[in-house]
C-alpha cells in the first residue's frame, strides 16, 4: 500500500510518501515540505498549497491519504491556518478519488513509538529508524508527515481490512 501523509500547516506543510503493509517495515518513497509566505494573501497561499498537494498526489499515485487531525490549541490564529491547510489536504485526496483518513497526534505517536506522549525528537528518531534512513528527515514537518503515512499503513490498512471483512460477512449473512 502506498500512502501519502500530510502534516498540515499553512506556512510549512509536510508531505511524506511511504509504501508498506501492516506489521512490516515501510519503505520511504519521498518527502517534501510545501512552503507558503506568510506575507502573501491567504487565498494565494491556499491555492499554492492546493496545487502543490495535487501535483504530489498525481506524481506519487498513492492508494490513500493520511492527514493529521487538527486539535485545539491556545493560539487561534495558528489553529485556523492549520485547519485550512488540513481541509486542502483532505480535498486533494478526495479530488483524486482516494480514501482519506485523519489521525490525532496521539494516535500517530502511539503507532510509531508505542507511546502517545512521545516528543518530537522521539518521533523523528523512530521515523528514521523505521524507514532505515541514514539521517533524520528535515525539517520536523517532513518527519511528522512520514509518521502519519506509517501510522496509516499500520493502523489504517488493518482498519480497512477489518471493514472489508465485516462487509463481506454482512453480504454473506444476508444471502
Amino acid at each position: 500500500m502506498r500512502v501519502l501523509g500530510v502534516d498540515p500547516g499553512l506556512t510549512r506543510c509536510g508531505v511524506g510518501v511511504v509504501e508498506g503493509v501492516p506489521g512490516r517495515p515501510c519503505t520511504l518513497v519521498a518527502y517534501y515540505v510545501v512552503y507558503t509566505d506568510p506575507a502573501d494573501d491567504l487565498a494565494m497561499r491556499l491555492l499554492h498549497l492546493d496545487r502543490s498537494l495535487g501535483e504530489l498526489v498525481a506524481k506519487h499515485e498513492p492508494e490513500s491519504v493520511a492527514v493529521e487531525r487538527v486539535f485545539s490549541q491556545h493560539n487561534v490564529r495558528t489553529v485556523m491556518g492549520t485547519a485550512q491547510a488540513s481541509g486542502i489536504a483532505v480535498l486533494a485526496g478526495a479530488r483524486a478519488g482516494l480514501p482519506v483518513q485523519t489521525y490525532t497526534p496521539s494516535e500517530v505517536k502511539a503507532a510509531v513509538t508505542g507511546s502517545g506522549q512521545a516528543d518530537k525528537a522521539q518521533m523523528t528518531a523512530m521515523v528514521t529508524r523505521l524507514l532505515r534512513l541514514a539521517e533524520p528527515p528535515k525539517p520536523a514537518d517532513a518527519a511528522d508527515a512520514l509518521a502519519l503515512a506509517i501510522c496509516h499503513v499500520w493502523r489504517g490498512g488493518t482498519r480497512s481490512k477489518l471493514a472489508a471483512a465485516a462487509d463481506r460477512a454482512r453480504r454473506g449473512g444476508a444471502r
